[in-house]
């Protein structure tokens, strides 16, 4: 009688043990974590047609991206949250210790009375336009279809928190040097009324209900983000130097390597959407969808900008210049 074979034990989990090598922490700890990917009838192992498994159903499982393994997806920065905390936590000292360093040098009551409005006007109402884009990735957090794309998506919302963050204590710090002109009371109304924001607050306010994920990846990653990035940080930055606002150009640039680092990721998952034929063709249709009024969001927002004459063609041509390098 023959005996049964005696199994090996693995070294390691089934799914990293065929790339015959001790896996990385970020292996571990990131990848095959979807446990609604498991069955794509049922996405949470209960009623296919209870109302959360039919949104699955249709906003992941039927997205016109396709891929025959979303897990194998790597962030090329392979940050996982230990590191991300250690990293964020070396940002914030830096941030936190501009704050204090130039506000002991009287920073703000050397600004200009009409840079001050400005700020109130087309920096501190920011925080909404920021609190959109975390919204938005926090959705993609949920809906994506592999863990190592929502790690990311998580990650890039935290960071929106800490730009949001840093915008609210700027206002109430402005506040205390320019009392009288609405920072910490007006924000809502520019972001509402304002011509400046009015091609952003649609753009965002539209985007936010591109429900299908790779949708929302597309329209925020390659579409919202660059052009925030190019307009809100980038030349709001350098008009607010033009003015004698250090800080702010230095908070804007800090902000911008997380951006940097927001992309890298985006363009690896471009990539991989690109190995399969006919994804090429529906980013450039959700690119072309959503890009008109990135456009008209950048012309509106930089027509308000002082010193910026040309901000708004460099910014345009940034983004494109973005996506041509990704093959879009």
């Amino acid at each position: 009688m023959n005996q049964p074979e005696i199994l090996k034990p693995l070294k390691t989990w089934s799914h990293l043990a065929a790339r015959r090598r001790k896996p990385s922490e970020y292996e571990i700890v990131s990848t095959n974590l979807h446990y609604t990917t498991d069955n794509p009838d049922a996405p949470f192992e209960l009623d296919p047609n209870f109302g959360m498994a039919l949104w699955f159903k249709q906003y992941r499982n039927a997205c016109p991206l396709k891929h025959a393994d979303w897990n194998a997806f790597r962030d090329p920065d392979e940050i996982v949250y230990r590191t991300y905390n250690m990293m964020q936590d070396g940002q914030e000292t830096y941030i936190y210790g501009l704050f204090d360093q130039l506000s002991e040098r009287g920073h703000d009551s050397m600004l200009e009375r009409t840079w001050a409005g400005t700020l109130a006007r087309l920096y501190t109402p920011s925080r909404y336009l920021v609190h959109a884009m975390q919204m938005a990735s926090a959705y993609l957090t949920q809906i994506a279809p592999a863990s190592t794309i929502s790690n990311c998506a998580a990650y890039q919302a935290a960071d929106s928190l800490r730009w949001l963050t840093h915008t609210a204590y700027r206002t109430r710090e402005l506040s205390k040097t320019f009392g009288d002109i609405g920072l910490g009371k007006d924000e809502r109304a520019y972001w509402e009324q304002d011509a400046a924001w009015q091609g952003f607050r649609e753009l965002v306010e539209k985007a936010l209900v591109a429900f299908d994920w790779g949708e929302c990846f597309a329209a925020f990653s390659l579409v919202v983000r660059p052009a925030v990035e190019e307009t809100v940080l980038r030349a709001l930055g350098q008009a607010g130097r033009h003015n004698g606002d250090t800080l702010l150009g230095m908070l804007t640039d800090a902000q911008l390597v997380d951006g940097q680092r927001h992309r890298r990721w985006a363009a690896a998952l471009v990539r991989m959407c690109l190995e399969t034929e006919g994804n090429r063709e529906v980013l450039k249709q959700w690119i072309a969808k959503w890009e008109p009024l990135a456009d008209a969001a950048i012309d509106a927002y930089c027509a308000a900008l002082p010193d910026s004459p040309d901000a708004a063609a460099a910014a345009k041509s940034a983004t494109r210049e973005f996506r041509a390098g990704l093959g879009l």
